[in-house]
């Protein structure tokens, strides 16, 4: 049992105490972090076009990510042979954007300046949201870093340019990503089905540089052929939209389709995501848990995010330790 933390006398059960992001230490001050990893959440859901509710998704995937917060000597797979999200990763939760209510601009503004303070103290930004439209002020803050290239795992392609005045809803964010000079362009996984965009849309971005795949072109291709079509080398910002799955295992959002995504087909993806590209940034996006009075969503957002992480350091440290 050596090495778990029991020694100290407590428990810590997952029903127990303040649910930051699995138990990891609450920073407040935003200059102050020092970890490898900083979570922000961004409660805002103005930009949907549907049903609200994902503003308090960050509380729900905080709460449903305690229950992988048992000890604190990493969690072992016996398939890869691994013991992932060690002491030696260190992982601070640093609260939650302050958010405007009916003020998009200002609220996404303050989102910006979360992930900005992350990125300044040199730490990976996990940003829980929230809807959609949560990943344009995340995209804005990289502006004056090295080109990325966006990996998206969702049902809609979100590239509409403009609908009745509206450029910063849930529908917009893949359009305004593909705006920035330092977007290199898009990978987008899971679009099926009756999207949100006309085929104008779909036209538009991939004259923008996009990559467009259905669940099943996944499936036919198979994880390891459509990690190869992402250019090699790229730095890779991944933005995780929930209703990317099939509402069968994540009924818990405002505009699930069917058809989507199980949980391994993701993992693999993220998992091979990982060992071939630098990742920069996350979110995940459009958790409604009143949607789901089981939980289960948020259980596997958490869940999603705590493996992806786990991978990303495992690769790291294999780097970190290779010959040169």
């Amino acid at each position: 049992m050596g090495g778990h933390g029991y020694e100290s006398g407590r428990l810590n059960l997952p029903f127990v105490g303040i649910s930051t992001f699995g138990k990891r230490p609450y920073v407040e001050d935003w200059s102050r972090i020092e970890a490898d990893v900083a979570i922000l959440g961004a409660p805002f859901d103005f930009g949907t076009q549907f049903r609200p509710g994902a503003r308090f998704g960050p509380r729900a995937v905080r709460e449903a990510s305690t229950l992988f917060s048992f000890g604190h000597a990493g969690a072992y797979d016996h398939e890869d042979d691994a013991t992932y999200l060690g002491s030696d990763v260190r992982i601070v939760d640093i609260g939650d954007a302050d958010i405007v209510h009916t003020d998009t601009e200002r609220s996404h503004a303050n989102i910006e300046a979360g992930v900005r303070a992350i990125l300044k103290a040199r730490a990976l930004p996990v940003v829980i949201g929230g809807d959609h439209s949560v990943n344009i002020p995340c995209i804005r803050a990289f502006e004056g870093q090295d080109p990325v290239h966006i990996l998206q795992i969702d049902a809609h392609l979100d590239f509409v340019d403009e609908r009745h005045g509206v450029r910063h809803g849930h529908g917009n964010p893949m359009r305004r990503a593909a705006e920035k000079g330092y977007v290199t362009g898009l990978t987008q996984l899971g679009i099926r089905n009756v999207s949100s965009t006309a085929k104008e849309g779909y036209d538009a971005a991939r004259k923008m540089g996009a990559d467009i795949l259905s669940v099943r072109q996944v499936r036919k291709l198979g994880a390891e052929a459509v990690l190869a079509r992402i250019p090699k080398g790229a730095r890779l910002y991944v933005t995780i939209d929930i209703d990317g799955f099939c509402p069968s295992i994540a009924p818990g959002t405002g505009t699930p389709s069917h058809g989507g995504f199980l949980y391994y087909e993701v993992l693999e993806l993220l998992q091979g995501a990982a060992r071939a590209h630098d990742i920069v940034g996350i979110d995940l996006v459009e958790v409604a848990p009143d949607y789901d009075p089981s939980g289960s969503t948020a259980i596997l957002a958490a869940q999603v995010l705590l493996n992806f992480l786990g991978f990303i350091f495992h690769e790291r440290d294999k780097a970190a330790g290779a010959p040169a």
